[in-house]
């Protein structure tokens, strides 16, 4: 019995992503920076909201897959940002559904530069398909509510400039537990949340030619787990049009494409193949993921960044 706690705690814990990430991110997270950082409400001198939708390990039953509806406004007049997504984020037999809020005061440094501090508030349900854990029936932990509500809390920071952004931010502060199981037997692992550490950047540059290269980067690290994930890549623009390419150290690489339509609408599309951790299940040694996304701004200006 004692054995079954511990595996569906593992599963708790495990969340969206590899490597026990329990907040989902995207191949194209430098169009979705909101995700993971506070901090960048408002920081794109617009208004702009979007979906975008992410299935990874195709082809793996249980696979994470995860559907995100963004949106992200500029006070220019109060120098704030309001933001914030609400998801549907589904792996296996648990899921959870909840909204992220946002709000961002921004200080300005000089005309072309400002720091940015932000706090954001988490609300979800944490839930769990009894009927994908047959073989677990016995297990204590589903004797109670299938599914859990719970908040937690985050902040970030991040400097910003016509050309370069550079942030840090924690989310899941408060590692709220989620207590499914409330007896008396002893477990080696606690299904809770757990703090997430960024670290994200970008660099444009333009050239005379007309063509803008942006390297970017994000880190996240998990105290949690032995490693941290790393992921590199490179965005070229050439009028409304473009594409790039990453690396997810040790996990998987990426490319990536899009539109941007009158320079407002944005379409984009990511292909990644994962060879870690799922050439554990997969008989071929990897799988491919795919993510959508869909973003509009609404007071497109020629000085308004497209990331």
């Amino acid at each position: 019995m004692k054995r079954n706690i511990a595996i569906l705690s593992a599963a708790l814990l495990s969340g969206s992503a590899a490597l026990a990430q329990q907040l989902h991110t995207s191949s194209m997270y430098e169009l979705q920076s909101i995700f993971h950082n506070p901090a960048m409400a408002g920081n794109l001198s617009s208004s702009t909201v979007g979906v975008s939708y992410r299935s990874q390990w195709a082809g793996i039953s249980g696979a994470p897959k995860t559907a995100t509806v963004f949106g992200s406004v500029d006070l220019p007049k109060h120098l704030i940002g309001l933001g914030g997504y609400i998801y549907n984020d589904q792996t296996g037999p648990t899921s959870r559904t909840g909204a992220q809020m946002s709000f961002a005061k921004h200080l300005p440094v000089s005309d072309k530069a400002h720091f940015s501090l932000g706090v954001e508030a988490r609300l979800f349900q944490f839930a769990i398909d009894r009927e994908k854990l047959s073989g677990l029936m016995s297990d204590p932990v589903l004797a109670v509510a299938n599914n859990r509500f719970k908040y937690d809390m985050g902040f970030g920071a991040s400097f910003n400039t016509d050309k370069l952004n550079v942030g840090i931010s924690v989310s899941q502060l408060i590692q709220t537990k989620l207590d499914f199981y409330t007896g008396n037997l002893t477990t080696n692992a606690t299904a809770r949340l757990y703090r997430h550490y960024y670290l994200h950047g970008q660099y444009r540059i333009e050239t005379p030619g007309g063509t803008t290269f942006v390297p970017n980067l994000l880190a996240v690290y998990l105290p949690n787990v032995s490693r941290s994930e790393v992921q590199v890549g490179l965005r070229v623009e050439r009028e409304n049009l473009w594409v790039g390419g990453g690396v997810r150290v040790n996990q998987s690489y990426m490319l990536t494409g899009g539109y941007h339509l009158n320079r407002k609408l944005t379409i984009g599309y990511a292909f990644d193949n994962f060879t870690a951790p799922v050439s554990t299940f997969s008989a071929s040694g990897g799988a491919a993921g795919h993510e959508l996304i869909l973003r509009y701004n609404f007071a497109y200006k020629p000085s308004t960044r497209l990331n």
